[in-house]
């Protein structure tokens, strides 16, 4: 958005001194007619930017000006970049510090920075779990924020569905992901991703452990996510969908006279399947595996027996 990238050039100014269109655009990725326009912006605010033509030319900011970014402790720059998400910060202890780290930013823009930032916060909030889904208890979760800030080693009970299902593990935490509502740690040796709410014991000995100078958390849980996602769908159906009826990465056949359209879709088991295929009712038909046909068959089966008795006996 605008407001922060009006905020980000000026910092960049402020910490690395004079910066071309070209960088300031590289960095924040945008245009360079972008970057002219936020400049504008900053000088119409009243900040002393200057631009040098020429070679050795670019634009850097009057000299000894600075954002009046005074104040803030350690605490609190971790904590900004978790202000787009203030319920994870208050999960993680944070929610104060947060509190009093974004009025300080406040305080130190431009009035007219300032008005684009409370127009932000005021109509726009993010609530990453979905509607139906529970929040997990994970009363461990500050106390693995912690060991991953201080690089510090834990040993943990911990619950996986495998049997059995209760294991002892120590873990090098190298960082904490917060996906669909769920806490998940990423920790060495491997690394492994665990889920912070199904820690049941947790024990922090005083042991230090090095974080691998090339681990990089984001990259790790892009590959995480796809290679999970290709071990769950290893199974294929196909069904024929009622007319406007679409499943995620299906690939769509032909469609019959009546609308119908033949598809194949990836599956992660017959069980799984089955429960998904139930909620679309009479909109779709499994043809393939007949495993599948088959258990549909039964379930739809046992479905009108109970409904035509309850119907034959009045609904008692």
């Amino acid at each position: 958005m605008k407001s922060s990238r009006l905020v980000s050039i000026l910092l960049l100014l402020q910490t690395r001194g004079r910066m071309t269109a070209a960088q300031l655009a590289e960095e924040l990725e945008v245009s360079v007619r972008t970057v002219y326009r936020d400049v504008d912006a900053l000088s119409a605010a009243g900040v002393p930017l200057y631009g040098d033509a020429g070679h050795t030319g670019g634009y850097r900011l009057l000299d000894g000006y600075r954002t009046r970014l005074t104040g803030l402790n350690a605490d609190e720059a971790e904590a900004l970049f978790l202000a787009g998400a203030p319920g994870a910060a208050a999960e993680l202890g944070l929610g104060s510090v947060l509190a009093a780290a974004q009025l300080k930013v406040r305080a130190a823009l431009p009035p007219e920075l300032r008005a684009h930032a409370d127009r932000i916060s005021g109509r726009f909030h993010l609530d990453t779990p979905g509607w139906y889904a529970q929040a997990a208890e994970a009363p461990y979760l500050p106390a693995v924020a912690d060991a991953v800030w201080n690089s510090r080693v834990l040993q943990v009970r911990y619950r996986r569905w495998a049997e059995p299902t209760d294991v002892e593990r120590r873990l090098e935490p190298y960082g904490l992901v917060l996906k669909a509502g769920r806490w998940y740690v990423v920790a060495g040796p491997g690394p492994r991703t665990f889920r912070v709410d199904q820690i049941l014991e947790l024990a922090a000995p005083d042991e230090e452990f090095t974080r691998p100078e090339d681990f990089d958390l984001a990259a790790y849980w892009t590959a995480y996510q796809r290679d999970f996602h290709d071990r769950l769908h290893r199974g294929e159906a196909v069904v024929r969908l009622a007319p406007g009826v679409r499943l995620p990465k299906s690939v769509d056949g032909p469609t019959d006279e009546r609308g119908w359209t033949l598809a194949t879709v990836p599956i992660e088991s017959v069980d799984h399947a089955h429960g998904e295929f139930l909620r679309l009712g009479t909109d779709i038909e499994v043809l393939e595996p007949p495993e599948l046909r088959e258990r549909m068959a039964r379930t739809v089966a046992e479905l009108a027996e109970r409904y035509g008795n309850l119907t034959a006996s009045g609904g008692d």
